[in-house]
């Protein structure tokens, strides 16, 4: 298990430095790093890196009235990463906001796919979500919950979405981000021409979509396009690609992209038997 719990009395000791004024942190890059909280999202990262998974935990900082309630997630991490505790103030102090659920771990990123890399790793029967533009960090994590709640077996998002180990996204998003593979990088038109050349029908969700979202003939591989709000998705997209629409009442111009997807992925599933 995790080593043996590490008392921090002092915000500015040098041993928990990383877990500093998170919230400024969290705007830059971490080299592959990246922050967790809550029991939830720990757990997920003790197992990835039980099984020698694509994440790892390189240090764990508890509320000290917390430490016995995450005892069982702390013994599936090796003695090699550290676990510090504090109490109420130290912790609050260290981490600059009192949001945190007492549980919080340093992760980091250890292999990161390219889109392509991933696509030809995916199985011959597939769903994927693919996004476009997506900058709000709840819709983010959001996307990633709906993905695993439903199966999806990859998300691909373009150069212009947010990073999802943002603190926000994975605390949205229930730790589905570490456990849903992702690709991040390049272009949305060459994400969609790459799963287009492995097979995929693609289908680009947009309130004026050609066809309703139940319309959709399942196929063994099928890929969903979500695009941000407001301007939703490029032109060059729709034109290019299957498009579907969620049906709704008069009145309103389109869903929120997290409930969106959300709707889009269930009725996916659904036609591919993977639900219901």
């Amino acid at each position: 298990m995790a080593g043996v719990p590490i008392r921090i009395a002092a915000a500015d000791d040098p041993r928990i430095a990383a877990f500093r004024a998170i919230r400024e942190r969290d705007l830059v890059g971490r080299e592959g790093r990246f922050v967790a909280e809550g029991t939830v999202v720990l757990r997920m990262l003790a197992a990835s890196h039980a099984v020698g998974g694509r994440f790892r935990a390189e240090a764990v900082l508890i509320l000290e009235n917390r430490l016995a309630g995450v005892a069982e997630i702390l013994e599936r991490l090796p003695a090699s990463v550290p676990v510090h505790v504090a109490d109420r103030d130290v912790f609050n102090a260290i981490a600059g906001f009192d949001m945190h659920r007492g549980v919080m771990a340093i992760g980091r990123r250890e292999a990161v796919p390219t889109a392509l890399g991933l696509i030809a790793s995916l199985p011959s029967d597939s769903l994927v979500l693919a996004a476009c533009g997506i900058s709000n960090h709840d819709n983010m994590g959001s996307l990633f919950r709906n993905a695993a709640a439903f199966g999806v077996d990859a998300v691909l998002l373009d150069e212009t979405c947010c990073d999802p180990l943002y603190r926000k996204a994975i605390r949205v998003s229930v730790g589905a981000v570490l456990s849903v593979p992702f690709a991040r990088g390049g272009r949305a038109q060459d994400l969609l021409e790459g799963l287009a050349g492995a097979g995929f029908a693609i289908w680009a969700l947009s309130p004026r979509g050609e066809t309703a979202i139940g319309g959709i003939v399942p196929s063994a591989r099928l890929a969903l396009v979500a695009g941000t709000e407001g301007e939703g998705l490029p032109a060059a997209i729709l034109s290019r690609f299957h498009t579907a629409r969620i049906p709704q009442k008069p009145g309103l111009d389109s869903l929120n992209v997290a409930t969106a997807s959300g709707v889009a992925l269930y009725q996916m599933a659904l036609a591919k038997g993977r639900i219901g």
